[in-house]
């Protein structure tokens, strides 16, 4: 696989990477540890150098999957993680005061067996804690060289410019896919021209986009995709038009709805480098082979004609949830 460049930052990773939440957390029960390890290790034989967890995912048991799974070739791979809740805990509110990010640092280096961090990220932005606190306690650690880099996620554009004042920022974490296009208005001037690499997550729109979501799909209750109000049943239905004009692209061209969505992705910037995840090796290996899917300029203007007809209908997050995003 191709790599790519997390803006100026040096840090080179594969052009997908793979997020690894789904493993452990979110999506319904978490997978048996053997699995995961086998996809893990099967993403890295496909040339996937980039992998994506967090403290919270679980919370702690992904980023020891994560540890048990890139052993044998650490050094060969990036990996990112993150703090910023309290204990860990995505339900019980944000916590990024500084002694609290070495402590998770310190935590998430023994769960993830190596000596240092390769990415680390702010989960999400704290009010209550200034932000040149948290980019000074980020740079504390590169210093001791337990950290590598610094990322953001879900941060807005004046966020990012006062962190990256601090401390290089090599990467915002933010959604964004074919059915959620706001950071391109929000972040991605400030991106560029402080050569900040973004990192969508659900770039598959959380399997919307894949086809293998409809109006009568049933979650686990477990699966946070039920508060969601984009996935309500009335607005799966009201966005299955997308999932439709997905499926005219891809079977023009020979590929599947998920890796049009992440081929689109790849031609927006060469600093974008998406991280789908799945829990299913055929997916995975199906997500992967979207880096050889190569998207003409008029395929591209085809593709931005459909969507323009297109509403896509719902709140991506929940209220409460919304709130712990920084515009």
């Amino acid at each position: 696989m191709k790599a790519r460049q997390l803006g100026n930052s040096g840090l080179e990773v594969s052009a997908i990477g793979l997020g690894c939440m789904g493993l452990s957390f979110g999506y319904g029960p978490a997978t048996e540890t053997a699995a995961g390890v086998e996809l893990i290790r099967r993403a890295f034989e496909l040339g996937v150098t980039f992998f994506d967890s967090a403290e919270a995912y679980g919370p702690f048991a992904n980023e020891e999957l994560l540890g048990e799974s890139l052993a044998p070739f650490r050094d060969q791979v990036v990996i990112a993680t993150k703090f910023g809740f309290k204990d860990g805990d995505s339900k019980a509110g944000v916590d990024s005061r500084p002694e609290r990010i070495r402590a998770v640092a310190e935590a998430s280096l023994k769960r993830l067996k190596t000596d240092r961090i390769d990415l680390f990220y702010q989960h999400r932005v704290d009010p209550n804690v200034p932000i040149e606190d948290v980019a000074g306690a980020v740079k504390d650690l590169i210093a001791e060289g337990k950290v590598k880099h610094f990322g953001l996620s879900e941060a807005g554009a004046q966020t990012i410019r006062r962190a990256h004042a601090v401390q290089p920022v090599a990467a915002l974490q933010s959604e964004y896919s074919l059915w959620w296009r706001e950071p391109e208005q929000k972040v991605f001037a400030t991106l560029e021209e402080l050569g900040i690499g973004f990192v969508p997550f659900s770039p598959l729109g959380k399997g919307f986009l894949t086809g293998a979501i409809d109006a009568n799909t049933t979650f686990d209750q477990s699966d946070f995709r039920n508060v969601v109000p984009r996935f309500s049943e009335e607005n799966r239905k009201a966005n299955a038009q997308l999932v439709d004009v997905l499926g005219t692209i891809a079977n023009k061209k020979g590929t599947t709805r998920a890796q049009i969505a992440i081929a689109w992705l790849l031609a927006q910037k060469p600093w974008i480098v998406p991280i789908p995840g799945t829990t299913k090796l055929a997916r995975l290996e199906e997500n992967v082979a979207a880096e050889a899917v190569s998207l003409t300029p008029a395929e591209l203007a085809s593709i931005e004609a459909a969507l323009a007809a297109i509403k896509v209908v719902g709140e991506r997050y929940p209220a409460q949830l919304q709130q712990r995003v920084d515009n």
